[in-house]
């Protein structure tokens, strides 16, 4: 091809991807999977990605390679569907990029640049996975892992350490920078609660021993703080257990803030589970109480979502990770989902649904015996229609 031709095929090709329409595929009546994911690599808009100066580029080579776009925030936003993704450059660094849709399900387009984010402290070496949080102070904040070189272990190249980073927005393009939320323990995996609770600031976190592994982190912690502008989580109270031979016996973690409901909190999570093929991360959700949202109303057994066909394939293999839904006042609930840390997708329900889901589902008994009397419950009761 000439300049002008490959040129003339990238845009069509572009163009043909954000414009294809996304179709909703059934499944289990709790929600409707879509078929196309909602961003990909490929949605990066080509001024990111290529020099278009034929002087300068006469083969309109990649200059600036995207390799995924996944872990997006959402939020809706001045009538459209908003989300905060996380881009990774084939450099394997990520940074924030919002894209907009009309729909919520296809259409989304990024906005002209990507998020510039101020550095606090020491430069981050990496940042990612966004939750947006539109609060009562009427701020809209944004929670994200922060990532740097752990400086204890100079010589291990693969050691981290990560801490929770904190910026405000009016306009989700200019960002304010606040100090990053002191711990005691590393946390990769915390929530801004969207109400204040006994006048504070309210968190879910997930406390943990070193970057990887939770130690001796026992599940979703709650703490308050005082003030978001120097926020310190003192005491911490774990809401949500882990436990052996679950889909969250070595991590679980809270994924974007919860929906408020008449019957109380709807919870979206992420458990993880060690398998013969590695970590496998899968979606689960819970309830809490409106009068205290530290206590559990409700909790199905197992996951409610988990990798399927294509989404098994990717970067980081066997994984579902969601930070990001939105509710609209009709009640529909637009579930964000990204798969192997490679793409993002989108699944749809309703308020309605997903609380039958979770007061009418029964919740793990932790063993097989119990397991089976509970479908054994459930023959019985059919077999009576």
């Amino acid at each position: 091809m000439t300049y002008d031709e490959r040129l003339s095929w990238l845009e069509q090709n572009h163009r043909e991807l954000i414009e294809r329409k996304n179709v909703p595929v059934e499944g289990n009546g709790i929600y409707e999977r879509y078929l196309n994911p909602v961003l990909t690599a490929e949605h990066a808009p080509l001024e990111w990605r290529y020099d278009l100066d034929k002087e300068t580029n006469p083969y309109l080579m990649e200059r600036f390679g995207i390799h995924a776009v996944f872990n997006a925030g959402a939020i809706k936003w001045n009538g459209k569907y908003v989300l905060v993704a996380r881009v990774e450059g084939a450099d394997r660094k990520s940074f924030f990029a919002v894209a907009e849709s009309p729909s919520g399900v296809d259409n989304f387009r990024f906005w002209p640049r990507p998020v510039t984010m101020p550095e606090y402290g020491e430069p981050a070496t990496n940042i990612y996975d966004m939750r947006l949080t539109a609060h009562e102070d009427g701020w809209i904040y944004g929670i994200f892992c922060v990532e740097r070189k752990d400086p204890a272990r100079p010589g291990d190249l693969s050691a981290a350490v990560a801490a929770a980073g904190v910026a405000r927005t009016h306009d989700l393009v200019n960002w304010e920078r606040l100090p990053d939320i002191v711990s005691k323990s590393q946390q990769r995996n915390v929530v801004l609660h969207p109400e204040f609770v006994d006048g504070k600031y309210a968190l879910y976190t997930r406390p943990q021993d070193g970057f990887i592994d939770t130690g001796s982190g026992g599940g979703i912690g709650w703490a308050l703080v005082d003030s978001m502008e120097h926020a310190v989580i003192g005491q911490e109270k774990i809401i949500n257990l882990r436990h052996y031979h679950t889909i969250k016996e070595v991590k679980n973690g809270e994924g974007p803030h919860p929906i408020k409901t008449p019957q109380g909190w709807l919870h979206l999570a992420h458990g993880v589970r060690a398998c013969a093929s590695g970590l496998r991360y899968v979606l689960y959700m819970y309830m809490t109480a409106l009068d205290d949202p530290t206590r559990v109303i409700a909790e199905p057994a197992g996951f409610f979502m988990a990798p399927e066909g294509g989404e098994y394939i990717g970067d980081v293999m066997n994984v579902l990770f969601s930070n990001g839904w939105i509710c609209d006042p009709d009640g529909r609930v637009f579930i964000y989902y990204a798969s192997s840390d490679t793409r993002l997708h989108v699944a749809t329900s309703t308020v309605d649904r997903l609380v039958d889901y979770c007061l009418h589902t029964a919740p793990d008994g932790l063993r097989t015996g119990l397991s089976v009397e509970i479908l054994n419950k459930l023959i019985d009761k059919n077999l009576t229609i």
